[in-house]
């Protein structure tokens, strides 16, 4: 795993920034960092050496002619059969790295190449004789690669923070900002920055590097299979238990590729089944396999440490719990904010990076159950969906009921405020059709609620609402009238998957040189599981079913038995004692927020009182995202 950055100059022979732009990158790549230059070209690459550590395997990478030069983050699982099928054809290598052949591989059929790479990446191909530049980024899109075009300068990279290294104007974009205090991150392909784009998954951009390439075109090599399309090559069998069958397998086989290392290798395990479905699969095919979870001494109904033991003991596991507590979280707050380009207040990052520096003191490859939730309906509001969808017989007591959950107390902290809390959110989602009932229930807050905190944000520029409304709708227009539960989660996988999941963990295992694997995502596994029917896949008994069903055999029964369990990063009491006067007397101190000249104070009162009050609701998610973009704010544009 690695970090890479590029810049064409098109106004100078000798562009500049690129050894603080690989700087940037150095704890994606702490191994060694190292810059290409040709001409108007310079390419910057910091690696984390895991297949083939020698040095020459380092990059920039050059073909022996010297014309093909490649930068890659990432890995390419099946390179092994590539390179014998390169060798079969004359040609010859002078490392044991996945790099060398993909470089060759696109040297022999360009863009074709992408075809055959089984992996996640990554990477940039220069070609000094034609002047040519071609970039590309995994099938799912779990690792980056964002880039920046005007008129005298082309810039690409894994991270902003090596983008603005490399010059690129820091303008804000105001739908960005509207989108992320709904949403808690910024879809895609927008960025916090006008004109700074997430390559999207599954494409590929060319251009010349003599010229300024406009305009500029990604092209789509890859597709997740559309609800009721399915994929050419993939028949779903109509019997259940042949799904099962041909899941195990696959499953099995996308798991077998990631164990693939030079270096030592583990997995997470948080003793839910996506996780623990990747340690079974991975601990038939390795010797004491490592495992690693968490569990935190102070808050003992979250703690999930006896079902991960339970599948150690199972699958005799060289497992380690790292017993933590919340101040444990607290105390690594500000680095985790830290390393995030732009604002992301999915609080969940926090876990993820402390479990990512942990795991690191041992391994330098895990891999993790992601993706399993998006994909096979795992999440409640997957569940609330379905029941809406399948004639929910208490849905007019509800809406009748709706007015007076306001009046109750609602709290994440309580049983009882929590589950006042979940009918409301339930109860706001009847009266809207698919679509904005989808929008409504992926956010923390509502359009009405964001455009009464950044009042005239947007709605002062009819275009502006304009171009908002047509970024909605895009990533909506997948939920079809009349369509099914399919839908919803494969809007999930472009949006939150691609948005939020994976740039949760790219962020937080890369901000600890830790590269996290994900079997799950193997495109196999998605072109399957996603060409499966809704009634596989989720129903009202079981979410996650044929999961749950086809892994029954190789997890302890007590998982089946158990509720689903997601840790609370403790945000409330944080609020209300320690980040306290860090909130209400600097970043949202009234003084501070006039002169800011962003949001409305009466609003930012408003939430104050709220936390302090027995109803406080979602107000403390609300208040992590003005906290973690204030935190940006001050570090990037003030």
């Amino acid at each position: 795993m690695c970090g890479i950055a590029g810049i064409v100059d098109f106004t100078s022979r000798h562009p500049t920034g690129m050894q603080e732009a690989v700087r940037c990158l150095a704890l994606r790549g702490p191994d060694n960092q190292s810059v290409y230059e040709d001409r108007n070209v310079s390419i910057g690459h910091a690696r984390l050496s895991v297949i083939d550590v020698s040095e020459s395997a380092g990059q920039p990478m050059q073909d022996e002619s010297g014309r093909y030069v490649i930068a890659f983050n990432g890995e390419f699982f099946n390179f092994a059969g590539h390179r014998r099928y390169l060798e079969g054809k004359g040609i010859s290598f002078r490392t044991n790295s996945d790099t060398e052949v993909l470089l060759q591989l696109y040297i022999l059929e360009k863009e074709k190449c992408l075809e055959r790479v089984n992996g996640f990446f990554a990477f940039a191909v220069y070609d000094r004789e034609k002047r040519e530049m071609f970039i590309a980024r995994d099938r799912m899109g779990v690792k980056p690669l964002l880039y920046y075009a005007d008129r005298e300068k082309f810039v690409f990279a894994s991270e902003l923070k090596a983008m603005t290294a490399l010059g690129i104007p820091r303008e804000m974009d105001p739908i960005s900002v509207f989108t992320y205090f709904q949403l808690n991150y910024i879809p895609g392909p927008q960025s916090i920055y006008r004109n700074v784009l997430k390559l999207e998954p599954g494409h590929y951009l060319r251009f010349s590097t003599a010229a300024f390439p406009w305009p500029l075109h990604a092209v789509r090599y890859y597709s997740i299979p559309r609800p009721g399309q399915g994929t050419p090559g993939i028949t779903v069998p109509p019997r259940y238990e042949d799904q099962q069958r041909i899941l195990y397998k696959l499953m099995e086989d996308a798991v077998q590729r990631r164990l693939i290392s030079d270096v030592p290798l583990g997995c997470f395990l948080s003793g839910g089944i996506d996780s623990s479905v990747i340690t079974a699969l991975a601990a038939k095919h390795t010797k004491r396999l490592k495992t690693f979870s968490i569990g935190f001494r102070d808050e003992p109904g979250y703690d999930e440490t006896r079902y991960a033991n339970s599948v150690s003991k199972m699958w005799k596991t060289d497992h380690t719990v790292f017993s933590l507590t919340t101040r444990d979280l607290y105390d690594h707050l500000f680095d985790a904010l830290n390393y995030f380009d732009e604002p992301f207040a999915d609080s969940s990052a926090l876990n993820v990076y402390v479990l990512s520096r942990e795991t690191r003191k041992h391994v330098t490859v895990a891999l993790s159950g992601d993706g399993a939730d998006e994909m096979f309906g795992g999440y409640n509001k997957h569940a609330a969906e379905l029941m809406l969808r399948k004639g929910f017989t208490g849905s007019g007591l509800l809406k009748a009921a709706a007015p007076l959950l306001h009046l109750l107390p609602q709290s994440r902290q309580t049983r009882t405020g929590n589950l006042f809390r979940q009918a409301s959110r339930l109860a706001s989602g009847l009266h809207l059709n698919e679509r904005e009932r989808y929008w409504r229930w992926a956010g923390i807050a509502t359009e009405k609620e964001v455009s009464s905190l950044l009042p005239g944000l947007i709605r002062v520029d009819a275009g502006c609402m304009e171009e908002y409304n047509h970024r909605k709708s895009e990533i909506l227009r997948s939920l079809r009238e009349q369509g099914d539960m399919r839908d919803v989660l494969y809007t999930d996988m472009h949006l939150v998957l691609v948005d939020d999941m994976l740039v949760k963990v790219d962020m937080m295992s890369m901000a600890n040189s830790l590269e996290v694997r994900v079997p799950f995502l193997d495109y196999t596994v998605v072109d399957f599981a996603l060409s499966l029917p809704e009634e596989s896949r989720i129903d009202r008994r079981t979410r996650k079913k044929i999961v749950k069903d086809t892994f029954r055999k190789d997890l302890p029964q007590e998982l089946y038995t158990r509720s689903k369990q997601g840790f609370e990063v403790p945000l409330l009491k944080w609020f209300r004692k320690d980040l306290h006067s860090l909130l209400f007397e600097d970043v949202l101190e009234e003084s501070y927020i006039r002169d800011q000249g962003l949001f409305h104070y009466p609003e930012i009162q408003k939430m104050k009182k709220r936390l302090h009050s027995n109803s406080p609701g979602d107000v403390s998610a609300k208040l992590w995202a003005l906290l973690a973009f204030q935190h940006w704010y001050r570090k990037h544009m003030s």
